[in-house]
């Protein structure tokens, strides 16, 4: 959610960032918060002068009555009774425009940095550089579920027949490498100074809109029948809400944390559930960074987020790229994203594996986190998400670079000790 002050102030801008997000739709609620919000200053306003008369009259009663005066006291009790009542309505009135205009301004959509790349959708996201040397084998690689059917590592005919389509069993080699690889990916945040923090897996609805924008919710977020609880589709949803309505110190500032959890997404729109692999599912297990900060600090977290993604993916010898995200392809809360993507040497193309975002001061407003700086001002922090891992996604690439002609997979010497001390995977048929 954006500062007022800038529809105040400046609404053309707020109105031109709108058109860069190709969401021309959204414009006339500029105009409409600007109109509310003249109108709820106008009503403070008035409150505000009416309780300063009120106080006035208030003080005469006493001396009046100190006087012998009761008839004169009691009229101006009788103004003093008009005017509570119509303080009360006017605060009534000012609580139902404060509500119009938070409901509308989080559907205002955060101002996006100056060299976002333009463009409507995630066609037009750039790639900015390479790293790793991306080879294409001489023999075929197979499709990554008919990889891991080889090591028994697989079944979703079972999990369609227990939970549906969009779900999975993974067994043996392929479950340890699930596990080990997340562990793997644990230990890297830890070594970079991160805090690992097992979280909720369930947040109520104050806390999900708090961290996503309405459209987001809706298409992604699972709600518990009958209670006010929502699965966590990324672990970042529970990791930000922990600062919900809290004033932090500026000493502990940057609060940097990596979190385990399942995440669980319906996964409406175009792209849909993958039914005869593991790329897009309704259930997953992730590795998620978060950054907490002050505002003048957010964009060097951001760089050494999406570095510490490509730093670790290339240690499991994984080429990646890292991929601009145009403005049509920004949620609405973002500031600036990238993607981290890995190399397919089946598709001999790069899939998205990672996702980091600056979202400045966007859900901190939302949320009411905010710390007190050195002159004791109340400032709103800057918070940032990346994916560390999130299997089973990753181990599509990792399978599929790391397979041999043979049939067997290499396991990197990083990932040994999470393995048994195991060099490679041999298949089971």
């Amino acid at each position: 959610m954006i500062d007022i002050k800038l529809i105040r102030e400046n609404k053309d801008l707020v109105k031109e960032n709108i058109k860069k997000k190709f969401q021309d739709q959204k414009l006339p609620l500029v105009d409409e918060v600007y109109e509310l919000d003249i109108k709820v200053r106008e009503v403070q306003t008035k409150a505000d002068n009416l309780k300063a008369e009120k106080n006035k009259l208030s003080s005469e009663i006493g001396k009046l009555m100190s006087q012998g005066l009761k008839d004169e006291a009691e009229k101006i009790k009788s103004e003093v009774s008009k005017s509570n009542e119509e303080i009360a309505s006017l605060e009534v009135e000012q609580e139902s425009l404060t509500k119009q205009i938070k409901e509308i301004m989080m559907k205002i959509p955060n101002i996006i940095a100056d060299d976002v790349p333009i463009g409507e959708d995630d066609s037009k996201n750039v790639e900015e550089q390479r790293f790793g040397e991306a080879k294409v084998p001489t023999f075929e690689i197979p499709y990554h579920s008919d990889i891991m059917a080889t090591f028994n590592g697989l079944d979703k005919d079972a999990a369609g027949r227990v939970s549906g389509n969009g779900f999975y069993y993974l067994m043996g080699d392929i479950a340890r490498l699930h596990s080990a690889v997340l562990a793997y990916a644990r230990d890297f945040m830890i070594n970079k100074g991160f805090t690992y923090c097992i979280p909720p897996y369930m947040i109520r609805s104050d806390a999900v809109d708090g961290v996503m924008s309405f459209t987001e919710k809706e298409n992604m977020m699972y709600k518990i029948e009958g209670e006010d609880l929502y699965l966590i589709g990324t672990s970042e949803h529970s990791m930000i809400a922990k600062f919900k309505d809290q004033i932090l110190k500026e000493e502990e500032l940057p609060i940097t944390m990596t979190s385990y959890s399942p995440c669980f997404r319906k996964e409406v729109g175009a792209h849909g559930i993958e039914e005869r692999g593991v790329y897009r599912i309704h259930q997953f297990e992730k590795q998620e960074m978060i950054v907490v900060c002050k505002p003048e600090d957010s964009e060097d977290w951001y760089n050494k987020m999406w570095n510490y993604s490509v730093e670790l993916f290339r240690t499991l010898d994984i080429p990646v790229r890292k991929l601009v995200c145009c403005s049509g392809d920004l949620a609405d809360l973002k500031y600036r994203s990238c993607d981290i993507e890995a190399w397919s040497p089946r598709q001999q193309s790069y899939f998205e594996v990672c996702s980091c975002s600056n979202l400045t001061d966007a859900q901190a407003r939302r949320l009411g986190i905010r710390y007190k700086d050195s002159n004791g001002n109340k400032v709103f922090a800057h918070t940032l998400n990346n994916t560390v891992i999130a299997p089973p996604r990753m181990l599509i690439a990792f399978l599929e670079n790391n397979l041999q002609e043979d049939g067997t997979v290499l396991i990197p010497e990083v990932l040994r000790p999470y393995m048994g001390g195991t060099e490679k995977l041999i298949p089971k048929k």
